[in-house]
């Protein structure tokens, strides 16, 4: 088994909220930590809303697609991040699990999108730090 942390964010959509959080996961971990998201319900594309937002930071998640959330997905996961999909994830011991209660960005536009882009960002570096202690 890998000692690289895998982390896998899920919302229902998989559009914006996950979207969001696996853009600053990958860019701020630049490959020490293998970074998924899903949805229990997936929408056809990721919220353009929300591409805007993290293009303004500097991270491109234009070519992320909304997927289907799987319970391999879940059970090959160091920690899954939940923003608001309810039941819809699977529970498998020994699988830390962590609820991000956030807004939801669907319909929203730039100026109520911003202040969620930026609290997924200090919650991913939170746990970034958790993950990958500097000691």
């Amino acid at each position: 088994m890998s000692d690289t942390p895998s982390v896998l964010f899920v919302c229902v959509h998989n559009a914006g909220r996950s979207q969001m959080a696996a853009g600053f996961l990958t860019h701020l971990a630049a490959g020490r930590v293998v970074v998924r998201s899903a949805g229990s319900m997936p929408a056809e594309k990721v919220n353009p809303v929300a591409v805007a937002a993290m293009a303004e930071v500097g991270i491109d998640i234009t070519t992320a697609v909304p997927k289907i959330l799987t319970a391999d997905a879940v059970e090959t996961s160091t920690v899954v991040i939940t923003m608001g999909c309810g039941d819809a994830c699977p529970v498998f011991p020994g699988i830390r699990y962590q609820d991000w209660n956030l807004d939801d960005p669907a319909g929203q536009g730039i100026d109520a999108v911003r202040p969620i882009r930026d609290a997924i960002r200090a919650r991913v570096e939170k746990l970034l730090d958790e993950l990958l202690p500097t000691g």
